[in-house]
């Protein structure tokens, strides 16, 4: 007797697709792709000292409480879209499928943007986590000081271990993903209870409202708007859920539960850490002008030696923000190449018979990464330039198919996930967000505007659309037509390699 095709199979059959990859991911297992990039350790560690000087603890926690209900938004119109569309390919896939008009083009952009937003984001983790490990050996070893050239010698190493850790079976990465989830909980644990009943003080429940605007910009209205973005900063890369959707047991429901209660839980537990630490501040000034804020207030309120262990569970979840990353990173890669509209797509979308995992791809991605690791040896102004486009890239790509959803209305078919009636108030919240964000993103972040403080992502953005136009219209044009479809359902059936 024929095996019989389960309804995961038969709904990418519909889309066109074989099955090459092993449907391995359970609900809880997607749910970790998205909340370990997420990731509030690591986000919130990053970012704090940024917040610190652009509106302070009045725009660190109410700012956190006001963007983490914008991008639930954003999650939740994703999602409607990823139940309707449970493929690798995720944004740029639906994107080709939602529009009415030129679908190879708005496939084309929306993947670049994804693709280069998703490599920012590998190489983005890999720094900060590599920052933070010096900044452990620092605090081990006084003698110990951090250059920019051990800097990204030691993320480069972080990235190729995780190259190795994608390389081998989805049940090792699935497997550290679940890890990767009780580290976090647990380490928000053990973090906010030591921050709670280590210092001998703690700030008054009015400290909170404390405003500071310490960017150099006479208008505390643009230096607290541009405090919002350590909230941008950290919710990032919950497409993940979206990309794993075809290792994912019945999709077209656990992937768009994985990227809301994603959101929802991180929303909750850094809200949590945010107060712990904002609370814990003694030294307001001191600790502003810290060099890492997060680990001065440790320091301060909890000896060096409790910092130093706290400071390993944050490099910890880094580590397991960097290699999430790079799994969401290598699955986009495979289906874009599956369409042809890679270089060398043939290569990249081949999966290993061993392991079952697009092992091609791992690697194209890490190179990818350390490509844009390898300006920080130098300037890590140019290095921060091109991570940044990691935030504006995955937004901007976010907002293409729910864009496109809004403009077919009553057309659109959804998925056994949906939001009925909201759909379309939630998803105009949700671009208008985008947009509003993508612009604080591009804008100078410090003041006075010299070379070093300049805010190079406008213009890095600029390149990858400039070069993404110039090659579509040079050749990508004629030869991708959007999403490809390998055939019929049960000629595809057929093709099932697993």
């Amino acid at each position: 007797m024929p095996e019989r095709i389960s309804d995961d199979d038969a709904v990418l059959h519909e889309m066109g697709y074989p099955r090459k990859l092993t449907r391995r991911f359970q609900a809880f297992d997607n749910f970790a792709i998205s909340f370990t990039i997420i990731n509030i350790i690591s986000g919130i560690f990053s970012g704090f000292g940024f917040g610190l000087n652009a509106g302070g603890p009045r725009i660190l926690v109410f700012g956190w409480i006001g963007v983490s209900v914008m991008v639930l938004f954003v999650g939740l119109a994703m999602a409607e879209v990823a139940s309707a569309y449970p493929t690798s390919g995720a944004l740029y896939f639906s994107a080709g499928k939602l529009a009415k008009r030129h679908k190879g083009a708005w496939s084309w952009y929306t993947g670049w943007l994804n693709f280069v937003g998703q490599i920012g984001g590998t190489a983005a983790t890999g720094y900060a986590a590599a920052t933070f490990i010096q900044a452990f050996i620092a605090l081990q070893w006084h003698s110990y000081v951090p250059t920019a050239h051990q800097t990204v010698l030691i993320t480069a190493l972080l990235i190729v271990l995780q190259g190795l850790a994608n390389t081998y079976t989805v049940q090792l990465v699935a497997l550290l993903n679940r890890i990767s989830v009780w580290w976090l909980l647990i380490g928000l644990v053990v973090i906010v209870g030591a921050l709670i009943g280590g210092p001998d003080q703690h700030q008054s429940a009015s400290f909170v409202t404390h405003f500071a605007n310490n960017t150099g910009f006479t208008s505390g209205l643009y230096g607290g708007m541009l405090g919002l973005l350590v909230t941008s900063w950290t919710f990032t890369g919950f497409d993940g859920s979206f990309h794993m959707s075809e290792e994912t047991v019945r999709a077209t429901v656990n992937a768009p539960k994985g990227i809301t209660r994603a959101i929802g839980y991180s929303a909750i537990t850094g809200l949590i850490l945010m107060l712990a630490l904002v609370y814990s501040i003694h030294d307001y000034d001191h600790v502003a002008s810290a060099s890492a804020p997060p680990v001065q207030i440790l320091i301060d309120g909890l000896g060096l030696g409790t910092a130093k262990v706290l400071l390993l569970i944050v490099i910890g979840a880094m580590l397991f923000c960097g290699l999430a990353n790079l799994t969401s990173n290598t699955r986009q890669i495979f289906a874009f190449s599956r369409d042809g509209a890679m270089p060398g797509s043939r290569l990249w979308h081949s999966v290993s018979p061993r392991t079952r995992t697009p092992v091609k791809a791992v690697w194209l991605a890490v190179a990818c990464s350390l490509a844009l690791v390898v300006p920080g040896w130098w300037s890590h102004t140019a290095f921060t330039a091109i991570v940044s486009v990691n935030v504006v890239g995955l937004f901007l790509a976010y907002a293409v198919p729910i864009l496109l959803r809004l403009g077919l209305g009553d057309e659109f078919q959804p998925g056994p996930w949906h939001l009925g009636r909201w759909s379309k108030p939630v998803g105009v919240v949700a671009v208008a967000w985008i947009l509003l964000s993508s612009v604080l993103f591009m804008l100078p972040q410090a003041s006075p505007i010299t070379v070093d403080s300049f805010n190079y992502a406008p213009i890095a953005l600029a390149v990858v659309l400039v070069v993404a136009t110039v090659w579509w219209f040079a050749t990508a044009r004629r030869r991708f037509q959007g999403p490809v479809s390998y055939g019929r359902p049960d000629e595809v059936a057929a093709m099932d390699l697993i």
